[in-house]
């Protein structure tokens, strides 16, 4: 069985891959490709975590709603008994 080791990289790729990128973009450009992909990274991440905290504020309204719903009847059942 042949294994590729495909996401070892070493530091000699690393720098053929950095001079490669200084090529086609130039000096100039790099900072702003990184500055777009920090951005965008903290966008994914800002994403996953509003999902999270969206399902934790629909459990909680939940939990609320079934309390408010049990207050509700139980107030009703003591309405109707002093009637």
């Amino acid at each position: 069985m042949l294994h590729l080791p495909l996401l070892m990289i070493g530091t000699t790729e690393l720098i053929v891959i950095g001079g490669a990128v200084l090529l086609l973009f130039g000096g100039k450009k790099i900072p702003e490709l990184m500055r777009s992909l920090g951005r965008g990274v903290s966008e994914y991440k800002k994403g996953i975590n509003g999902e999270t905290d969206e399902n934790e504020k629909s459990e909680h309204e939940n939990k609320e709603n079934c309390r408010d719903n049990s207050e509700n009847s139980s107030v009703k059942n003591e309405e109707s008994k002093k009637e």
